[in-house]
């Protein structure tokens, strides 16, 4: 049909660019998995995650060619070792899969709202159905297994409530009462929490397993960000008289093997904070409590100077792949008056 024929805007390739970078990451990531996982429940699991990515990379190469717009460079079997040993743990799979989908979630909700081909949002739609599906079954497989960490529980409301003082919104003085946390806060308090548990034990996996010092001493201090960030959503929880969330039994073993090239580690590190500072931009809008507010604000500063690092990284050691974008006009005025 004529809508099929009308040219990508730079939203649509924009998500399609990232799609696919992130889909050919993740490709070699659950490779690696299904070679070192053990329950079949979960390997069950790493193959559906794994069909899913390899479908969405073959679709948007087809897009991106019929386009005649280079495809990613992203991420191939040479950013993997799939005979170094087993380093992560069945549970953390697992884990990892669920967390990954969540992520995926979000990510395929926002391309599909930014595009306006049939085509495309077709595509989207496609994607985010799948991957709603693979975390409602890995979810399910979580419960089944004992390893679902549930957001805190609260007791029911009893009846309608309106503010009735600007006092609820105040948190900042350390010698007054703070009104107790609603659950909207909770619920984003517990999600950061999970989050950053996940950076820990990643940041903690890619470490132990790069054999570059520069790129182990950025890891560790991605991970040392995460733990403080992890402390001060567990310590607001406990002051309101909440329990912190129990982590599930996710642990890495003791390789050090290299298994993901250093490339590979650190774009997923960048796509991680990425995803923080989104989450906790998200949190800081949907708290009505002041002090989280500047938690959440504070706490951003430092993962947004850690990406900046991480990208500085990847740049001097050319890693860093340029998404596409427009010509530097003023450039090519330049140019043209050299050449006259």
């Amino acid at each position: 049909m004529q809508e099929s024929r009308v040219d990508l805007t730079s939203s649509e390739i924009a998500s399609l660019w990232t799609s696919y970078n992130n889909n050919s990451m993740s490709i070699q990531i659950l490779r690696y998995l299904l070679s070192t996982v053990e329950d079949a429940d979960i390997k069950t699991m790493i193959e559906i995650g794994h069909s899913i990515s390899d479908h969405h990379l073959e679709q948007i190469e087809a897009i991106l060619q019929a386009e005649k717009i280079p495809v990613p460079t992203g991420f191939s079997a040479s950013d993997v070792n799939l005979n170094a040993p087993r380093l992560y743990t069945d549970h953390f799979m697992l884990n990892y899969v669920n967390h990954m989908s969540k992520a995926g979630l979000l990510g395929y909700s926002g391309f599909l709202s930014l595009s306006a081909r049939e085509d495309i949002r077709k595509f989207f739609k496609d994607t985010l159905i799948k991957t709603s599906e693979l975390f409602d079954e890995s979810a399910a497989l979580l419960l089944q297994k004992g390893l679902y960490v549930r957001a805190p529980f609260i007791d029911y409301p009893k009846q309608k409530d309106f503010v009735d003082s600007k006092r609820y919104f105040k948190g900042l003085n350390p010698f007054s009462n703070k009104r107790p946390l609603n659950a909207v806060e909770i619920s984003h308090l517990h999600l950061n929490f999970q989050n950053n548990i996940v950076g820990i034990k990643l940041a903690t996996s890619f470490a132990q397993s790069s054999p570059r010092k520069e790129v182990q001493k950025l890891l560790l201090r991605g991970k040392e960000i995460s733990e403080k960030h992890v402390k001060v959503f567990s310590d607001t929880l406990i002051k309101n008289n909440i329990q912190s969330p129990v982590n599930a039994d996710s642990s890495i073993t003791n390789s050090t093997a290299q298994v993901f090239s250093d490339k590979l580690v650190m774009f997923h590190m960048g796509m991680l904070t990425a995803a923080g500072t989104g989450n906790y931009a998200t949190a800081a809008a949907a708290s009505q409590r002041n002090d989280l507010i500047l938690n959440y604000e504070r706490l951003s500063l430092e993962i947004a100077q850690y990406a900046k690092d991480i990208a500085n990284l990847m740049i001097d050691n050319e890693w860093l792949e340029q998404p596409p974008g427009t010509m530097d006009k003023e450039q090519l005025i330049y140019q043209k008056k050299q050449n006259e």
